[in-house]
């Protein structure tokens, strides 16, 4: 992929380091990162690390410098900075003085041996990378086993201790840890539609999912990529009769799922074709972008809900969905659209062999994000009604399309917290959400 163009030789950097790097730092970055993300990415680590030490606080460096040390090109050093960047180990700042653009690269800590072996979705991947015999060796070498320690009975400081009402700064101290917790293992997924499912199956959802519980299931949804009602399927493998969530068995069954759709294929990092593109995204400004969003980011069991304004989507309806996801292989946002489109078009009934006619289509058109599946919904909706026009029904389906339009979105009550200038979304934008789906899918 051609990044020529991102960055210039000309433009300047800065280089900050907040966090205290582990002592065995390198070993790290060599052993364990360097597998996922390549010894071009590590060197640019490494260089930029030394630049903090050297060039802290002075005039910026420019980009033709890091070219020269690393004896890379610009477009290679970009690529690379994007990989520091979707592993964890980088943060980008940037701005413009003087019609010259400045960035601030702050250098993120990379886990030490141990700790990067308790990061499931890292661990996963260095096992795809390297194999089971060289990933088993690491994992023995660096990671120390417990049992040999026996059972740990130490005490706690509030068994020992005797305390004082804590003072301001304690108070501040314990709120700045906490702030920087929830931030660091924060989950951006809503859990809705797995609590729906346990509820429906008499399976107590705040037991199964626990904090540990929602991490490792976002990162093994990341992992494999896996759609809503797969993972739903992993978890049933997962939960015992106990309602105990057996981690190894849920990672194992995202594993076979992956691998039985992907004509058992190996996990591996690769970079997108549109890395580009989605690289320079940002937080949904229009009414469009607000819309595909949103049905970007909702499962359809979620949507279904929405569309019963609040009421839980029936299991009929849910099976329908599930089936024509699995033989269509349809990604979950356009699934979102094409359930919107069917219940426009039907009267709000979900028809199953209209919703497979029209599913078996769009997934030979390869449609893959919402926006493609809005655009085409539009166009064949201008196709429906210029016929309608030429019959002298243009009226009467104006009125019906109107009549069926859904109002889930001015109703809905997002439970998870979406990333926005506003984080609490009131019902004005949702309101501002559902006239603007309106328009798109008439407009001319």
């Amino acid at each position: 992929m051609n990044f020529i163009g991102k960055i210039l030789p000309i433009d300047g950097y800065y280089v900050m380091k907040k966090e205290h790097l582990p002592v065995d730092y390198g070993v790290s970055l060599t052993q364990l990162y360097q597998p996922l993300i390549g010894i071009y990415a590590v060197s640019l680590y490494h260089t930029l690390l030394h630049d903090s030490n050297i060039h802290a606080h002075v005039s910026p460096q420019t980009h033709h410098t890091l070219m020269n040390y690393l004896n890379l090109s610009l477009d290679e050093i970009y690529r690379s900075r994007l990989k520091l960047e979707g592993i964890g180990l980088l943060k980008t700042y940037k701005y413009n003085e003087d019609n010259r653009d400045f960035y601030t690269y702050e250098l993120l800590s990379p886990y030490a041996p141990n700790d990067f072996f308790k990061d499931d979705m890292l661990s996963q991947l260095l096992l795809h990378h390297i194999g089971d015999q060289k990933y088993d060796m690491l994992f023995s070498h660096y990671v120390p086993n417990e049992r040999e320690y026996g059972e740990e009975i130490t005490v706690d400081f509030s068994d020992v201790f005797q305390t004082v009402t804590p003072t301001e700064k304690v108070a501040r101290i314990e709120n700045y840890n906490s702030q920087n917790n929830s931030v660091k293992h924060d989950v951006p997924m809503d859990f809705s539609w797995i609590e729906q499912m346990l509820n429906k199956r008499m399976i107590p959802a705040n037991q199964v999912l626990t904090t540990d519980t929602k991490r490792l299931i976002y990162q093994m949804k990341v992992l494999y990529n896996l759609d809503s009602h797969e993972i739903e399927r992993a978890c049933q493998y997962a939960i015992n009769e106990s309602y105990q969530f057996n981690q190894k068995e849920f990672k194992a069954a995202c594993h076979d799922i992956f691998r039985s759709k992907n004509n058992q294929q190996s996990v591996r990092l690769s970079e997108k074709n549109n890395l580009d593109k989605s690289y320079e995204v940002t937080k949904p400004k229009t009414k469009k972008e607000q819309l595909i969003y949103e049905l970007e980011r909702i499962s359809p069991t979620q949507l279904l809900k929405d569309l019963s304004r609040g009421n839980d989507a029936s299991d009929q309806d849910i099976k329908v969905i599930e089936s024509v996801m699995t033989k269509q292989d349809l990604p979950a946002p356009v699934m979102n659209v094409l359930i919107h489109y069917v219940l426009l078009q039907s009267n709000m009934k979900l028809s199953k062999a209209y919703l497979e006619k029209i599913a078996s289509h769009w997934s030979r058109l390869n449609l893959q994000t919402a926006s493609d599946a809005m655009n085409f919904a539009r166009q064949e909706q201008q196709k429906a009604q210029s016929k309608v026009k030429k019959n002298n029904y243009t009226r009467q389906r104006q009125t019906a399309t109107k009549e069926v339009i859904p109002d889930w979105f001015k109703e809905r009550k997002n439970k998870s917290q979406v990333t926005s200038e506003n984080p609490n979304s009131s019902m004005e934008d949702q309101e501002k959400i559902a006239s603007r789906l309106k328009q798109y899918l008439n407009e001319n």
